[in-house]
């Protein structure tokens, strides 16, 4: 396990004092269910610790750095800190090879995996803060997260998929999308629903999810790809 954490301190470019601390933040609830013994807690503490100095350092970049009113700055930051950025971030610097989970999670795919990740980034950030200060953690926020600003700008990310394909294809097609539901499948509790989106009568896309509207999200996501938009 210690070589473990001096890999991943080695991704993070951060030494920590007290690694234990790291190794707490990718400890997944699931995996002290199937190992009794396991001497540290899981990192959903550290999560909730990692997420506040997240949201303070990423607040304290927009507002010393722009003049935009506050609806923009918003905006901007639900994109640097929401659960999609998150687990990119977390993918690259290669976070899911030092997850420590059950085995039924470790199986897990899609959305369950992605939240995994991100949960886990924040985790790291919670311990960084705790181990290493604020001014370590503000750092690595800002090379790893709040780097990718300029990207949601320039790409308009701080748009929901669906405010984004609308006015994408207002503006180039001139046409308003319409979204239908192509199928609605499994039990109340555990629903998969299939939504496409449309210019007029061509289907552009299709994307599922949970429920409709997450369903409309992917498939507005998905057209923006189809599109190249």
């Amino acid at each position: 396990m210690k070589e473990d954490i001096a890999e991943l301190e080695k991704k993070l470019k951060v030494k920590f004092n007290n690694p234990k601390l790291l190794q707490q933040a990718v400890t997944h609830r699931s995996y002290l269910n199937e190992n009794r013994g396991y001497e540290l807690d899981h990192n959903e503490r550290l999560e909730f610790l990692g997420d506040a100095v997240l949201e303070l350092v990423v607040t304290q970049y927009l507002y010393n750095n722009f003049p935009n009113p506050e609806g923009e700055l918003t905006n901007w930051r639900a994109s640097l800190v929401n659960k999609d950025m998150l687990a990119s971030v977390s993918r690259g610097l290669e976070v899911g090879d030092f997850l420590l989970m059950s085995r039924g999670e470790a199986k897990d795919t899609g959305r369950a995996r992605e939240y995994l990740l991100a949960n886990a980034l924040e985790a790291i950030i919670g311990a960084m803060y705790l181990d290493q200060g604020y001014d370590p953690s503000k750092k690595f926020i800002l090379d790893n997260i709040v780097v990718h600003l300029e990207r949601v700008i320039r790409d308009k990310l701080y748009l929901d998929p669906k405010s984004l394909f609308q006015e994408e294809s207002q503006d180039k097609v001139g046409i308003t999308p319409s979204y239908r539901v192509i199928s609605e499948t499994g039990p109340d509790h555990n629903k998969k629903f299939v939504v496409g989106v449309y210019l007029e009568e061509e289907e552009v896309a299709q994307g599922e999810g949970a429920s409709k509207q997450e369903a409309q999200r992917n498939a507005a996501k998905n057209g923006l790809e189809v599109k190249g938009w």
